[in-house]
């Protein structure tokens, strides 16, 4: 563990440009590990990273968040 780069809970909250409230409540809810050095709360590098990459949006998972094209709906009365 020699290699293990830790993050204070105010780099990790940059890190993920959210703040600090949002990261403890990812700590909490068990979707970011955290460890307890006594008072202090620290994050692996690596484990804020992975959990950047859990969080990716699939393409076409968006699709609720905007209108349907115009004649969308025409043509699939139509067709």
């Amino acid at each position: 563990m020699a290699g293990t780069r830790w993050l204070s809970t105010t780099d990790a909250a940059a890190r993920l440009g959210v703040t600090l409230r949002s990261l403890y409540r990812f700590i909490d809810e068990g979707q970011l590990a955290a460890y307890k050095f006594g008072r202090v709360i620290r994050l692996k590098e690596d484990d804020v990273e992975r959990f950047i990459e859990s969080c990716r949006i699939t393409p076409g998972a968006l699709e609720h968040l905007y209108p349907p094209r115009r004649g969308a709906e025409e043509e699939s009365e139509t067709g």
